[in-house]
């Protein structure tokens, strides 16, 4: 007779799962819905996941990223996931990266194998993906991008790549906004990338066919609205990468004024669903995992008061 306990199932000759370990490390990620779609797409695939938040209280303090990564490496994770503030600042602490993340200068997943840190980006990916199914059709002779940090970076690189003709980067940090310009420039030519100070907004989006949202700003953690709002106006469309709140002021405020405006949900689930198939090897199905995600975000608007925040999860 066959033991199927640990599948909690009886009958029938059903393979145990494999246990497969990670996570994700950034700041104030507590309310974090990574966990729950991870974990959810896991058993689909055979196994055993368990997916750990390593929130950093003090990011400022450079020893506690190096310390955390030997840590989760000596813990038996498989990788790890990345966030703000880390997608460029662990880069010095990896053995190589990918030529994506090469070319973009920033990380959101690391593989850990064979005594190595290896550090992918599909942030990217994810957001050409979301785009190109929510925004079809969408003009992208000029585009206003607010944020120069490492999720701006992945869709700056994404927006050059597939075609966009100029990009505008609004960044309030002038070394931050000039790197990136850089960087840009040095890989797609000259001409196509500008930088401005928030200051440069009104002008910019005078011409701009549509904005995107690369900064923190709406998320829960970090309220309010990236720009004025006043400055949206019909005819533009917006693209606001903050997935929770899933309607951020930003988006309901483009909405009002008769934007096309799209939310984050559809990136985070596909840079998932390509971080989940580098740790785990598995391919995920990305429409599950955008019905789960949807379900999560339903659920926990419909809560009277906000959850409380996870507990800190360390290796």
């Amino acid at each position: 007779m066959v033991d199927n306990r640990a599948d909690g199932r009886r009958g029938g000759n059903v393979p145990a799962r494999v246990p497969c370990r990670y996570g994700l490390i950034g700041s104030g990620i507590g309310a974090s819905l990574s966990p729950a779609l991870h974990e959810g797409e896991g058993p689909h695939h055979g196994l055993d996941l368990t997916y750990e938040l390593i929130d950093v209280q003090d990011p400022d303090t450079p020893d506690d990223l190096d310390r955390l990564l030997r840590e989760a490496e000596e813990a038996g994770f498989a990788g790890l996931n990345v966030t703000h503030p880390f997608k460029q600042r662990v880069i010095p602490r990896l053995d190589g990266l990918s030529r994506q993340a090469e070319d973009i200068g920033a990380v959101n997943t690391i593989v850990f194998s064979g005594g190595r840190r290896v550090g992918h980006n599909t942030d990217a990916a994810g957001f050409a993906e979301s785009f190109a199914r929510e925004l079809p059709g969408a003009a992208t002779g000029h585009v206003v991008q607010l944020g120069a940090g490492g999720a701006g970076a992945a869709c700056a690189h994404a927006q050059l790549t597939a075609g966009t003709g100029r990009l505008t980067i609004a960044d309030p940090d002038p070394a931050r906004r000039a790197a990136l310009v850089g960087r840009l420039t040095a890989r797609f030519g000259a001409g196509r990338i500008a930088g401005i100070p928030p200051s440069g907004l009104e002008t910019a989006l005078a011409s701009a066919d549509g904005v995107v949202n690369a900064s923190p700003v709406g998320m829960r953690s970090h309220p309010g609205t990236p720009m004025p709002v006043d400055l949206l106006r019909p005819g533009l469309w917006l693209v606001d990468i903050v997935y929770m709140p899933l309607t951020t002021r930003l988006l309901q405020a483009a909405r009002s004024r008769g934007v096309r405006a799209i939310g984050g949900a559809g990136m985070c689930v596909f840079q998932a669903a390509a971080s989940f198939e580098l740790i785990t090897g598995r391919v995920p199905d990305t429409g599950r995992m955008l019905r789960h995600l949807r379900a999560l975000l339903a659920e926990r608007r419909s809560r009277p008061c906000p959850a409380p925040a996870t507990p800190r999860r360390t290796p």
